[in-house]
C-alpha cells in the first residue's frame, strides 16, 4: 500500500475539499484515463485495489500511471470509547481528490481493453468517474 516515507506532522485536521482541480486535470502520460467527477478522500487500499484490477485485466501489458498519492493521515479512535481524551491514533492514509482530477492513466492497449480496465478500476473507487481519451489519439 502507498504511504509517505516521512511527514512533518503525525496527525492532521480533516479540512474540506472545495473547488475543482487546477492541477492534474489533463492526461499527461497515457492515452486513456479516468477523471474524478466528485470530491472525496480515497484511501491507499482503494487505490491499490483499483491498480490491481487494471493490471489484471490488461494482463500486465501496457503501462499504468497512478496520478494520486495518499498523503493525508486519517485517525480513528477505538470502538466504544467515550468522547474526549484526545485525538485517535493513525488508522490509514488517504488522498484528497477534487472534481476534474485524473486518477489513473494507461497506455499500450486497445480502446476496448482500456475502457474495460478503467471501468473495473472505477468500481473500486468511492467517487464517480469519467473515461477520458487523449486528444491526438487515433486507433
Amino acid at each position: 500500500m502507498l504511504s509517505p516515507r516521512k511527514t512533518k506532522h503525525r496527525k492532521q485536521q480533516k479540512g474540506r475539499i472545495k473547488g475543482v482541480a487546477n492541477r492534474g486535470h489533463q492526461l499527461a502520460f497515457g492515452t486513456f484515463g479516468i477523471k474524478s467527477l466528485g470530491a472525496t478522500r480515497i484511501t491507499s487500499r482503494q487505490i491499490e485495489a483499483a491498480r490491481i484490477a487494471v493490471t489484471r485485466y490488461m494482463k500486465r501489458e501496457g503501462q499504468v500511471w497512478i496520478r494520486i498519492f495518499p498523503d493525508v493521515p486519517v485517525t480513528k479512535k477505538p470502538a466504544e470509547v467515550r468522547m474526549g481524551k484526545g485525538k485517535g491514533a493513525l488508522d490509514h492514509w488517504a488522498a484528497k481528490v477534487e472534481p476534474g482530477r485524473i486518477l489513473f492513466e494507461i497506455e499500450g492497449v486497445s480502446l476496448e481493453v482500456g475502457r474495460e480496465a478503467l471501468r473495473l478500476a472505477s468500481q473500486k473507487l468511492p467517487v464517480t468517474t469519467k473515461f477520458v481519451v487523449r486528444r491526438d489519439y487515433v486507433e
